[in-house]
């Protein structure tokens, strides 16, 4: 059974062919610029070539048009029929409360994705452009399975998803946290265990995913009971270009002062922010890393209020847990930014964890493995995560019932 794997955005589009009789990628590439002049399909050969080929792509039908011919490419192709796709899994950042699995995609799936799009104006809107324009190329015999962000969070308990604010704005228009991350959060969380050899449903995990977007999940016997992000991506601690959640009074100081509308605070909140708001260099990791070892001060206090409020929330979750079995660090900067982890788990000493500092120095560009010293009280763990992979199995798992 080979499925394809799709993360449609607003511009984007990336894809991954999975062969499920080994979990084999046997293609993956991504479109970008969709709608624009520039718009581009980057793939891999199957001997690890990378190539970019110009096209055009008006809208996403396009994209995926471009996308079936690179599949099917006399030269690079990783299949000679379209028909060799058994199934295609969606990936959506917002299913609300509607949703705690995946589920099999039909018009009244749809339409709750569409009915969701104010609380992910960004991603929802782009997921259905994708489901819609994959049956278009496609057909509509071909089964496609959509596997939500949100899903996995759907077991925190109303005393971690409800915000303080009146309780008649829940009734109206579902203001909650719904955390998102989830395929990610889950698949470590899965990984995990089986690592330590253990069942997820007796262990008590905190999981941090930490990239350009991140969240930190508490996960007591194989459920979430609560999360970083919120009603948006916005919440929780800072990230490369996103504020993290502030005093309130923050906000409406600012517009106050600046005399600005609601659309211009998010831009702020959501896209000048966080790490590049305070360091004033970047949101990207590296070039923050660069210009603090050049002594630039705003860059290492960015790096400073990161990692003290990554630690804060980790702390706060080991109450909430009632204690720790294992602490989680995946995706781009969890995975390739030994100094985050270091100074992290610095802060955490108080709680027995203890860094193999050694091995966690050379810990980047796909080295995993254990972090933590053989006398730590709490296990650390790199694993890189695999959100594609979840998507494949659980499209696999609903597509087999059919």
């Amino acid at each position: 059974m080979k499925i394809l794997v799709i993360n449609a955005g607003s511009s984007s589009l990336k894809y991954q062919l999975i062969d499920m009789t080994d979990e084999k990628v046997l293609a993956k590439g991504n479109c970008e610029r969709i709608g624009t002049d520039g718009a581009f399909i980057g793939f891999k050969t199957p001997d690890g070539k990378k190539i970019e080929r110009k096209t055009q792509m008006l809208n996403h039908t396009q994209a995926f048009e471009a996308v079936k011919s690179t599949l099917i490419d006399p030269e690079y192709g990783a299949i000679k029929s379209l028909s060799e796709v058994t199934a295609i899994g969606h990936r959506v950042v917002q299913g609300g409360s509607y949703f705690d699995k995946s589920v099999l995609i039909n018009n009244d799936v749809i339409n709750k994705i569409k009915e969701l799009s104010p609380l992910a104006p960004l991603h929802n809107p782009a997921h259905i452009q994708g489901i819609e324009a994959c049956t278009k190329v496609f057909g509509p015999k071909v089964p496609q399975v959509v596997v939500f962000d949100t899903a996995f969070h759907q077991t925190m308990p109303e005393k971690a998803f409800m915000y303080a604010v009146p309780y008649k704005y829940y009734e109206k228009f579902g203001v909650r946290k719904y955390g998102f991350h989830g395929t990610s959060h889950r698949y470590v969380t899965d990984k995990m265990a089986d690592l330590m050899g253990r069942k997820k449903e007796e262990l008590k995990l905190i999981t941090c995913h930490i990239g350009n977007g991140s969240s930190i999940t508490a996960v007591k016997n194989g459920k979430v009971i609560d999360t970083t992000m919120g009603l948006t991506p916005l919440g929780g601690f800072m990230m490369g270009t996103r504020s993290g959640s502030l005093d309130p009074s923050v906000v409406t100081f600012i517009a106050e002062k600046e005399h600005l509308s609601p659309d211009e605070l998010s831009t702020i909140l959501n896209k000048e922010s966080g790490l590049l708001g305070v360091s004033g260099v970047s949101s990207d990791d590296r070039d923050v890393s660069a210009a603090e070892a050049d002594g630039n001060l705003r860059a290492h206090l960015a790096h400073e209020m990161l990692y003290y409020q990554i630690a804060q929330y980790i702390g706060s979750y080991y109450v909430a847990l009632g204690g720790c079995d294992g602490i989680v660090f995946t995706a781009g900067l969890g995975e390739n930014q030994p100094q985050l982890r270091e100074k992290v788990c610095d802060y955490l000493a108080c709680l027995g964890v203890k860094l193999d500092k050694e091995f966690n120095a050379k810990a980047m560009r796909g080295v995993t493995g254990t972090l933590s010293a053989p006398d730590s009280k709490v296990r650390v763990e790199l694993i890189a995560t695999d959100e594609e992979m979840v998507i494949a199995r659980d499209t696999k798992a609903i597509v087999e019932t059919l």
